[in-house]
Formats: structure tokens, sequence, C-alpha cells
């Protein structure tokens, strides 16, 4: 005769089951055996083993010196065991849970350097011949301050795609980044950003850099059209009211100049620059207290950025120091 079960000591079973099972994954994912393995395999070199347990693990662990262990444990191992990939899943964790940590940082800035690296390495094997190749080689030279043979990279691009956007404006950034540009030079440049507007009308920062340009040859109705052309095209682009703004006040436009102006304060309010072009639109158009609110926010503003630039000076000169060798001994005599 079959036994008949307790309804109650069944009720019980069934409840009693489903929670031990939580608490056995807890266990398991919050320090227990799986991720504690993991983590040991992986400090011992056995990352192959490590890093499936890790990846399936590292986003439900709860303790967070443990999930930092773990998530610094599996980036270590996916870039050293050839799964580079394997490592946007612990940056992407580490990143959002701990974001101001020194460790984490300076982990991630390494994984990020040789991903590049793995990347650009790659490029060149797969696609030597690319325009690609000539545009990280370009790049890498701007870094280094080597305007001349950057030049010729972007050159070398317009050889191979003379339509290519972005190119003929690079060209130009690298002529006049050069130290004391000809006037032949600045020509050349110019023509490079007026033909990437011809490949690209929506390029805002070509239309800046014109502006830049006639605004130091003191072509002040180019300048104010390049200028407003580019805060048309890209109404966040700081560096562009204030252009535009420094252009009306210079052509004594000052009820015009104060539009951009307070623009510019809103997306740079600590810039010095802005509060004192502004303080000179608000007295041009007769709005004398508004005037003197804004010069004494600009000398607020350079006292602070003198501070900071002191405190800078110092910490480098500090740094400096300690990293001088002390001082020989002398000898006795």
């Amino acid at each position: 005769m079959p036994r008949v079960l307790n309804p109650l000591f069944l009720s019980l079973v069934l409840v009693t089951i489903p929670a031990l099972a939580a608490s056995q994954t807890a266990r398991s994912l919050n320090g227990g055996t799986s991720v504690q393995q993991a983590m040991e395999l992986a400090e011992k070199g056995q990352c192959a083993s490590a890093l499936p347990l890790l990846k399936r693990s590292i986003r439900q662990i709860s303790d967070k010196e443990l999930k930092k262990r773990a998530g610094l444990d599996g980036l270590h191992c996916a870039m050293t065991h050839d799964a580079p990939y394997e490592s946007l899943i612990f940056l992407d964790v580490l990143s959002h849970e701990f974001p101001r940590d020194p460790e984490v940082l300076y982990a991630s800035t390494h994984t990020f350097s040789d991903l590049s690296l793995m990347t650009s390495q790659q490029l060149t094997r797969e696609a030597p011949f690319s325009y690609q190749v000539h545009l990280l080689n370009a790049e890498a030279l701007e870094i280094q301050g080597k305007w001349d043979e950057a030049a010729g990279e972007y050159r070398k691009i317009l050889d191979i795609n003379p339509l290519l956007p972005g190119i003929h404006a690079r060209l130009g950034r690298a002529l006049i980044s050069r130290p004391q540009p000809s006037p032949e030079i600045v020509a050349q440049a110019k023509k490079n950003f007026e033909d990437e507007l011809e490949i690209d009308p929506r390029n805002a920062s070509a239309e800046y850099v014109l502006g830049e340009l006639a605004r130091n040859d003191n072509d002040l109705a180019s300048a104010t059209r390049h200028y407003s052309r580019a805060t048309n095209l890209d109404a966040g682009f700081a560096e562009a009211y204030l252009g535009l703004g420094m252009s009306l006040v210079s052509s004594k436009r000052f009820a015009e100049a104060i539009p951009p102006l307070e623009k510019y304060e809103r997306l740079a309010p600590d810039s010095p620059t802005g509060h004192f072009q502004l303080a000179l639109a608000y007295s041009g158009a007769g709005r004398k207290e508004d005037a003197n609110r804004e010069a004494a926010l600009q000398r607020e503003s350079a006292a602070s950025l003198e501070k900071v630039r002191r405190r800078v000076a110092e910490g480098l000169l500090q740094q400096q120091g300690a990293d001088q060798p002390p001082p020989a001994a002398s000898d006795p005599k």
C-alpha cells in the first residue's frame, strides 16, 4: 500500500527546497566555491579554466571587494592569454562599479592601450595599403608634433581618395599647427578648409578655423559669417560662440555680440575671456551694471585660474624633486 505524504510536510518541503537552492547559489556567487575557485585559478595562471567562470559570475557578485578582484583577475587573464576581447565584459563592470578607483583606472588604461595597439597592428597586417593605415600614422605623428610628416600622410590619403570627408580639414590643421607658419602655408591651409566644406558642408570645425583665420587677418565680416555657420551647425560649439562674440565686439556691434557671448558663458562659465568680452559688449550696449558684474566675474575667474596654474606648477616641481636622486655623500677627509 503506497505511503501517503503529510500535506503539511509536503508544503514545507516545497518551500524549503527552493530557499536552500537560492541560498546555495548566493553563497556560490557571493564568495563561494565557484568564484573563489575561478580567482584562484586565474591567479595561478590557469586562465583557460578561470575565464568562463569569471565571465558567468562577475555581474552577480554583490561583495564589492570580491567583484573588484574578480574583475581585475578577468582583465589580466583576457589580456595575457590570447583572449583580448573577453576583457570588454570586465571593463564594463569595473568602469560602472568603480569609476574612481585608481587601481581600476590604471588597469583599464593599460587594457585600452593594449587593445588599441593590437587592433592597429591587425589593421596594418590585413590592409597595409589602405587609407586607414595612413590615417593612423598621421594621428601618431600629430601626437609627436611632427606636423610636416603628418601632412605628408594626409596627402597620401587624398591621393587614394580626394573626396574623403575630413581629410582636407586634417591637412589644413597640420599645416597651421607647425610653429610660425608662413603666409603661403596659411593660404594652403585655408584652401584645404574651403575644399573640406565643398565635400562636407556640415563640417563645423572647418567653418570655425576659417573664422579664426579671417579674424587674424582682421576680416571681421568673413569671420562673423564663418563663426555663425559653425554655431548653426553645432549648437554646443563653445569656442565658435566666443569667436562670433569677439568679432562682433571688434566690429562695435555690441548688442548683437551679447547673445553669443552669453551662450558661451553658459557653456564655459569659468572662462575669464568670456566674462571680459561680455563686459565689453554690455558696456558698449549701455548696460553698465551688467558690465560691472562681468568685470568682477572676470577678475574672480582669472584669480582662480591662476591659483590652479600655481598649484599645478608646484606639484610638477615637487614631482621633479622627488624624481631626483639624493645628493651623493661627500667623502670624509
